[in-house]
């Protein structure tokens, strides 16, 4: 009887053991597997940050590049102004010296008799332009030439011109100084412009110390244009 009631708990016994095996068993298994699931959260988790920072990277970079783009094509447009600015300027240098290439042929002077001009001085209307100078002044030539007249009775052209200068330009063109005290070039002298030919003086017709010019059309006297339209159409302030 006692043998039969202790195998019987014995018995029991090694269930309830059983049991708590189990139970131990199945409770580590729902906490492996809530690990296991906190990990996928977590690598998921991960990925999708990842995924952020490598898309904010390729944004950064195509921002970058295009500020890059931005900053190229500024720079290119500075260029092209300051190139357009350097040839503005070139041209503006070019048009100063092609006014340039003809000038007063004195300084300091005031224009008395002007072309075509009615007077008793001249057997027809005067020929040229008159630039009050003292005797003595500097007088230069209006263009580069060649002389082709230098010397007295107007170097040809007559006594009324006293000693007098013819110089040959391009383009059919001559220029004539005149009533001069002093004549410092030679024939076949090539001079350039603004280059000293002569002193202004008082000689032949001539009513008080200036210089007589002339634009001609032809080296000889009665070829003679308007001498300050001339000047001024070279860009000439007369």
């Amino acid at each position: 009887m006692s043998q039969r009631v202790t195998s019987r708990s014995f018995r029991t016994s090694q269930i309830r053991t059983r049991a708590a095996v189990l139970a131990a068993g199945l409770g580590a298994s729902v906490v492996i597997g809530a690990g296991v699931a906190a990990a996928a959260d977590t690598t998921a988790a991960s990925g999708a940050a990842g995924a952020v920072q490598a898309q904010a990277a390729v944004q950064a970079k195509a921002a970058k590049a295009q500020a890059a783009q931005a900053e190229k094509a500024a720079q290119a447009k500075k260029a092209a102004a300051a190139k357009a600015a350097k040839a503005e300027k070139a041209a503006k240098a070019a048009a100063k010296k092609k006014a340039a290439s003809w000038i007063d042929p004195v300084k300091s002077y005031k224009l008395s008799a002007s072309f075509a001009q009615n007077g008793g001085r001249w057997a027809h209307k005067h020929s040229g332009q008159d630039y009050a100078v003292p005797t003595g002044t500097a007088v230069m030539a209006a263009h580069g030439g060649t002389v082709v007249k230098a010397g007295g009775n107007g170097a040809g052209d007559g006594p009324a011109y006293g000693n007098a200068v013819v110089i040959k330009h391009g383009n059919g063109t001559y220029s004539q100084y005149a009533h001069l005290s002093q004549v410092d070039v030679k024939v076949g002298q090539v001079v350039k412009t603004g280059q000293k030919i002569a002193l202004s003086g008082n000689t032949g017709n001539s009513s008080g110390p200036h210089l007589h010019f002339e634009i001609r059309t032809t080296p000889n006297y009665g070829s003679a244009v308007d001498p300050v339209k001339f000047l001024r159409a070279n860009g000439v302030t007369v």
